[in-house]
């Protein structure tokens, strides 16, 4: 009775953490919420996406060709809370729920209950599961799906039939986010080469590795043509600038063409480019101090992980080599192939491609706190964990009172935060003007226009008579109805307003505007910054 107490505190601990103010914190939407709420507002209201495709496996978007499954399950969510922060966000916390539930049967399937509940509460606190749980995110369900398929795989081993929901979850990363499509395969022949023995029934695993198959010959196309392919174009590391560099450096070497090709190539870079990458995510700042320089999934002065937690995975690690049980080198391996989509890309280290990192992490550091149990006397043992406990608990809070206050205030441009207001303001006085301008200067304008009015998706699509067209690798939308979008510096320039027979409103950076227009409002970043500038003519 005591343990369920625990068990329903830290789940009450959890639940507050990702869904207290979800709307204010962060402190607004950024474009790809935007674009996954609308996405799936449009499906249901037309069973179409934005660019009129019939219930797409892959979602065109910007350009950036979204996975479905997390647009797909918010059209739950929009039906019953409406297009706004709370129906987009909401699923992920809910995710970020079950993910902190997950580690907890996973950990009370493998260890005992005790260290389950020390997981639990790890997890409910960890800063990386609560930033993630409280954004609108196609790796959180990932994340959620793949640490399912771990527990109900565990089950598996016992009860045959668990191994077709393993699959079948596994199966469901592949449309959640695209650094699933880099680790399933690994990850199932990692546990293939150390469960082999635990499978007591070849017919239904056969039939399980059937039903991944399936959605493999599903995703493959989709991941070569369109999807996987578009964000790796953007993210890879053997981009345009990379080749450059490694021409430069073949001019540069003064080496007979032979040797130039054998030394400096796209393999030759690629390789210690990636070790680089992969050993950046064990960099102590920006696990446990600082983060990564993305301020969307991180936050500047406080640590993905707690520093209480380092000494447990150090012992953990140690406890993996000391005991060498096959399924501790399963949560071992678990971590050690999550950070190759992180590795093999830009921008490392990177928090959002490293999050499947996050349950080996703490299962490893659970089995830390299990080493101190068994092998120090009981007194001293409730004296260390007490310290642990009161460590964690401070850090926590510390973390909170950051995420809430200095963050959201110094941190609102990195959420193109002024947006909402601007089409706020714009919906009450719309009906006064001929023609409404938007700066592009912080992103994408057009999807939160269409997002914040909620434009019905089918007169986007047909009577507004978009102006939409590919640059780039990349979908700009420059008008639609009497909406038109602007870049920035081509603002003073090229917006025409007839001022005899039109009455136009203009959204711009600050003080960007040509003159004759008249100033009527400003809108502030939350640290007292200019966002916008609202003007009239």
């Amino acid at each position: 009775m005591k343990k369920l107490i625990i068990f329903f505190l830290i789940l009450v601990l959890a639940a507050f953490l990702r869904f207290y103010k979800l709307n204010e914190y962060p402190p607004s939407l950024n474009w790809d919420e935007v674009s996954i709420g609308y996405n799936a507002y449009s499906i249901l209201k037309t069973g179409r996406d934005e660019w009129g495709q019939i219930l797409p496996l892959s979602f065109r978007a910007y350009g950036d060709y979204k996975l479905p499954g997390y647009i797909y399950l918010d059209t739950v969510f929009i039906r019953s809370f409406g297009l706004n922060a709370w129906g987009v966000r909401l699923p992920s916390a809910v995710l970020g729920l079950g993910i902190v539930v997950f580690i907890f049967l996973t950990v009370k399937k493998l260890i005992n209950t005790n260290l389950a509940l020390w997981a639990m509460f790890t997890a409910a606190v960890t800063p990386w599961l609560i930033i993630l749980s409280r954004i609108a995110l196609e790796a959180n369900l990932a994340l959620f799906f793949t640490t399912g398929s771990i527990y109900f795989l565990i089950l598996g081993f016992k009860r045959k039939y668990f191994l077709l929901a393993s699959s079948f979850f596994l199966g469901l990363s592949l449309f959640s986010y695209n650094s699933s499509r880099v680790v399933v395969i690994p990850l199932v022949i990692t546990a293939a080469v150390l469960f082999w023995k635990k499978i007591n029934n070849i017919k239904v695993a056969l039939f399980a590795l059937g039903i991944l198959a399936i959605f493999f010959i599903t995703a493959f196309p989709l991941a070569l043509l369109q999807d996987s392919s578009a964000r790796y174009k953007w993210t890879t590391i053997l981009d345009q600038g990379a080749v450059l560099r490694i021409n430069e450096l073949r001019g540069s070497a003064a080496l007979p063409p032979v040797l130039d090709k054998l030394i400096y190539n796209k393999i030759t870079y690629f390789i210690p480019q990636s070790l680089g990458n992969y050993f950046s995510h064990f960099n102590p700042n920006f696990l446990f101090f600082n983060g990564g320089s993305n301020y969307q999934y991180s936050v500047p002065g406080s640590g993905l992980f707690h520093l209480s937690l380092l000494p447990f995975l150090i012992l953990g690690i140690y406890q993996i080599f000391r005991k060498k049980e096959n399924w501790q080198f399963f949560i071992l391996g678990w971590l050690i192939i999550a950070l190759v989509p992180a590795a093999i890309t830009r921008d490392a280290p990177h928090a959002l491609r490293a999050l499947l990192m996050i349950p080996p992490f703490l299962i490893i550091s659970v089995l830390g706190v299990g080493f101190v149990t068994s092998h120090f006397k009981p007194t001293y043992v409730k004296a260390l964990l007490a310290i642990f406990t009161i460590a964690l608990v401070f850090q926590s809070v510390q973390f909170w009172k950051n995420y809430t206050g200095d963050y959201v205030k110094n941190y609102s441009w990195s959420w193109q935060y002024g947006y909402r207001e601007a089409v706020d303001f714009v919906n009450k006085e719309a009906n006064q003007y001929d023609r409404i301008y938007f700066t592009k200067k912080y992103g994408e304008p057009h999807e939160f226009v269409l997002f914040y009015l909620k434009i019905d998706p089918q007169f986007f699509r047909g009577s507004a008579v978009p102006v939409r067209y590919k640059k780039s690798d990349w979908y700009w939308v420059d008008s639609f109805d009497k909406f038109e979008f602007i870049n920035d510096w081509e603002i003073k320039g090229n917006v025409k307003c007839e001022t005899k027979s039109e009455k136009c409103l203009m959204v711009t950076s600050p003080g960007n505007y040509p003159e004759g227009w008249k100033f009527i409002k400003k809108i502030d970043f939350l640290d007292g910054k200019p966002a916008f500038d609202i003007v009239e003519i």
